[in-house]
């Protein structure tokens, strides 16, 4: 019977766990773009920036999610640290509305009420346009399902009758700071362990409300699970670049200076929480009627969810005006990267530790691969710096570098590919679907031009080998040929870091028709001049190879702007 009873324990916990994830999920599907959109706008001081983290975290009940979403607008520069702080303050507050819907559920018996909502969420799945919905109304039932299950799997371990569990907790002196020490460090180990502050807040509502775990153990528990949860997060940011990392770190250090400040003045402020919730912290009993102790001890849910509430409450008000230190701080402890990044394979926005919704995903990708452009535009530049070079070693040196752009451009395909194609496996919408395949088109074709650029400089390097040089007329051309493609590649960028209706896309067709025409132009003459033996047929074919493969870059170019701007492809 109690193998049963343990099963049905973890059971419950998994059903709350996947209930709240599902809930969570949904909502910021129904309305991930307007929550992106919150944070990037109203966020115009550290007030309102905390506002905005707590509203869309209670509204989407993720203080990750949040987190996530705040991070990757900092990467961009829509956002200050600062300004993320602040959401992070805010989003400490939101997460705390997760605690009073446990407590309400412990209160009484919700169960009964989530069979209906099953079968409403079943109908509304089966219903392509309601199909979010649907989830999100499983997810609240799961949720409550679970509460209720643990709810009475609490009450059928009778542990306030058990004396082995009231003799273990009984063993450790309720007065001493010890004590209360040793129970923080188990909340904290104990979320980290799974993951879920919701879990172990879930552990100790039912500790309490049986009665077998006194009020200021739980609340140490709780205290622990404030700085657990915070562990989890700054685990994930490792693989994160700086600013997710810092963004974590302030996160953690924001609960651990608010347990500090608790643990100074710990029974005064854990009574006055009491107090405000009613609950009687003398009363035990031996002097009062079971009856009225178990209603006293049926308030211990809320007291945690009180508590919880009023720590984030002060902590907030106390830190929102000392963010410039802590950004100063946690700026201090992480600092950024002193080598040169563009020298290295790293990206930037897409990061394996921090765990997002496709809609974030998608987003996050979509900066990715602007950076991704921006960086094969520098190698471009990389090879017309080349033409002019008649010393060997620094020729080989500036060579040696392009070879490694190709090898960087190569290896950023591979992994945004596999991250696109990770998040095509999830559940998306019809449009979303289609920006991933843009995306891939995208990514495709901006790796096709990175080629394009070592296949220039290899002919460069070939003729560098050689004992022939181009012409001064050659140099000209190959000069004019490469300024009308960097202005492509410029047109490109700039569409890709502006909004649709700013860019003019035709002037990117307008490029590509000038250097088609001036490659034909260039054909003409090539065949020419080796004719009237102005130059060799060996240094002509190295001279043709340079403009065709410009010509091709330039064709590439418009294909990542038709895939940009939802354009169809054109026939070949």
């Amino acid at each position: 019977m109690t193998i049963w009873i343990f099963f049905k324990l973890i059971g419950s916990l998994a059903l709350l766990m996947y209930g709240m994830k599902s809930m969570s999920e949904s909502l910021q599907k129904m309305a991930g773009s307007q929550l992106r959109h919150v944070l990037g706008a109203m966020t115009t001081n550290r007030f309102t920036g905390m506002l905005t983290g707590m509203f869309v975290t209670a509204s989407v009940q993720s203080s990750t999610a949040t987190t996530v979403m705040t991070v990757s607008f900092v990467n961009a520069g829509l956002l200050t640290l600062a300004q993320a702080i602040s959401i992070i303050m805010g989003a400490n507050i939101g997460t705390t509305l997760t605690a009073w819907i446990m407590s309400a559920g412990f209160s009484f018996n919700i169960t009964d009420f989530v069979y209906p909502a099953f079968v409403v969420a079943l109908l509304l799945i089966y219903t392509k346009k309601r199909k979010v919905g649907g989830d999100f109304l499983f997810g609240i039932a799961f949720m409550f399902l679970g509460l209720g299950t643990l709810r009475q799997t609490g009450i059928d371990m009778d542990l306030g009758n058990n004396e082995a569990v009231l003799n273990f907790f009984s063993s450790f002196d309720p007065n001493s700071f010890t004590t209360t020490l040793l129970f923080l460090i188990l909340g904290g180990v104990l979320t980290m362990s799974v993951q879920s502050s919701a879990a172990v807040m879930a552990i100790t509502m039912i500790l309490c409300s049986t009665g077998v775990l006194p009020i200021y153990q739980g609340i140490a528990l709780v205290m622990g699970e404030n700085i657990g949860t915070t562990v989890t997060s700054n685990v994930a940011a490792l693989t994160a670049n700086a600013q997710a990392r810092r963004a974590a770190l302030a996160h953690m250090l924001f609960n651990i200076f608010g347990v500090i400040w608790v643990l100074i003045v710990f029974r005064p402020f854990v009574n006055m929480v009491c107090g405000l919730v009613g609950y009687d912290v003398t009363m035990t009993k031996d002097t009062v009627s079971g009856t009225e102790f178990m209603a006293n001890v049926a308030k211990l849910s809320f007291v945690l969810a009180a508590f919880h509430t009023c720590f984030n409450l002060i902590n907030t008000t106390i830190l929102i005006w000392f963010i410039p230190q802590f950004e100063k701080i946690v700026c201090h402890i992480i600092k950024s990267r002193k080598n040169d990044e563009e020298e290295e394979f790293r990206l930037h926005f897409i990061t394996g530790g921090i765990m997002q919704t496709p809609e974030l995903a998608v987003l996050e990708a979509q900066k990715e691969i602007t950076l991704f452009a921006q960086r094969i535009q520098r190698m471009f530049g990389m090879v017309r710096e080349l033409i002019p070079i008649k010393d060997a070693s620094d020729f080989a040196k500036r060579f040696a570098r392009i070879e490694k752009y190709e090898g960087i451009s190569d290896n950023m395909e591979v992994e945004i590919a596999k991250y696109l194609d990770h998040v095509s496996n999830n559940h998306l919408s019809d449009e979303t679907k289609a920006k991933i395949r843009a995306m891939l088109r995208e990514i495709s074709e901006i790796e096709s031009i990175g080629d394009s650029c070592y296949n220039m400089a290899r002919s460069l390097n070939r003729k560098m080998n050689g004992k022939e040089d181009f012409t001064k007329q050659q140099y000209t051309h190959i000069s004019q040929m490469m300024s009308l493609t960097d202005n492509a590649l410029l047109e490109m960028n700039q569409l890709m870091e502006g909004r649709k209706g700013d860019v003019d896309v035709n002037r990117s067709f307008n490029i590509e028709n000038e250097i088609n025409n001036f490659r034909n132009q260039l054909r003409t003459q090539n065949i020419n001049d080796i004719e009237n033996q102005v130059y060799s047929y060996s240094l002509g074919t190295m001279y043709m190879d340079i403009i065709a493969e410009c010509e091709k870059l330039g064709d590439y170019v418009v294909n990542v702007v038709e895939a940009h701007m939802g354009v169809k492809q054109k026939e070949a």
